[in-house]
């Protein structure tokens, strides 16, 4: 792959952005590799899309409308650049700093996928965090059938490539037959499970799903939303209907119609148990509270 689109998105974080972006183009033993960046600026008020303009003038800088979230925003910046026909395609988050050899561990891993046969294959990163150095993001694996699908467990980086069911989407290389045969990130989807959903529809497809070996970065671990306290019933359905849904004490409760799209489609059988099965939290609790 020696034509490769990186695509981001980002609201008012200039300048971790700005940190991304300077270790992104600090990459080593690139061989010639043509690095084209794709960056949605969704509504930022901290002057994040004219920094990088003045700071980068070769990424194309795309505005958002400021609703578009992680997965509106990524997809918006995946569409522009599918128009352009990449070999491969790198989705970015902006909170992730590279070490200088990361874009080459994930060439380096697709290639010796590729010369094994498995040309259709995923390559994700794996993140520590900056002070601890443990492990934040990377590959996941499904727990098993009898679970709901998106209980998940962490797949910890080894010398050797590990195959995985999905992956988040800190630093993840996508080849042009996998977006042949996926296309874009779902845009049923607004913010939540984005990542998770194309590498489980990409194994679906036929694809296979890998980390490259080692650490390829830092990324702190997001924090969790303050958890509410259990409002009324009709004000928590409403605030479930928001991108971010309703954080409670010990889990968040999803839009009701993205979560049935993901369980509907991951979840086997038992999809309508899935789907329900959280929002019983709220239910019980308002019930208790009302009592």
């Amino acid at each position: 792959m020696k034509r490769l689109a990186t695509l981001l998105t980002c609201y008012n974080r200039k300048a971790k952005t700005l940190e991304c972006l300077d270790a992104l183009f600090q990459q080593e033993d690139l061989n010639n590799i043509t690095l084209d960046v794709y960056l949605v600026d969704d509504g930022s008020t901290d002057g994040t899309g004219e920094a990088v303009k003045e700071a980068y003038p070769g990424v194309k800088v795309i505005q958002g409308t400021g609703n578009l979230f992680w997965n509106g925003g990524m997809r918006l910046a995946f569409a522009e650049a599918i128009a352009q026909d990449y070999e491969g395609y790198l989705w970015l988050n902006d909170d992730t700093i590279l070490y200088t050899d990361a874009l080459r561990s994930l060439l380096d891993t697709a290639e010796n996928l590729a010369e094994k046969g498995l040309t259709k294959a995923i390559v994700a990163a794996s993140t520590q965090d900056p002070q601890t150095q443990e492990f934040t993001y990377g590959g996941m694996k499904q727990k098993g059938w009898f679970y709901p699908p998106f209980k998940m467990q962490e797949v910890h980086p080894t010398n050797t490539p590990l195959t995985c069911d999905t992956i988040c989407g800190n630093f993840v290389l996508i080849p042009r037959n996998v977006v042949e045969a996926i296309g874009n990130l779902d845009p049923q989807l607004t913010h939540y499970a984005g990542d998770w959903d194309y590498g489980l529809r990409a194994k679906q497809a036929g694809c296979t799903i890998w980390i490259a070996p080692g650490y390829q970065g830092t990324c702190p671990r997001n924090p969790k939303p303050a958890p509410e306290s259990t409002p009324e019933l009709q004000v928590g359905l409403q605030k479930i209907g928001q991108p971010k849904g309703l954080a409670l004490q010990d889990v968040t409760l999803h839009p009701f119609t993205e979560w049935k799209v993901l369980m509907r489609r991951h979840g086997g059988i038992f999809w309508f148990i899935f789907w329900l099965l959280p929002y019983r939290r709220l239910l019980w609790n308002s019930l208790l509270q009302k009592k």
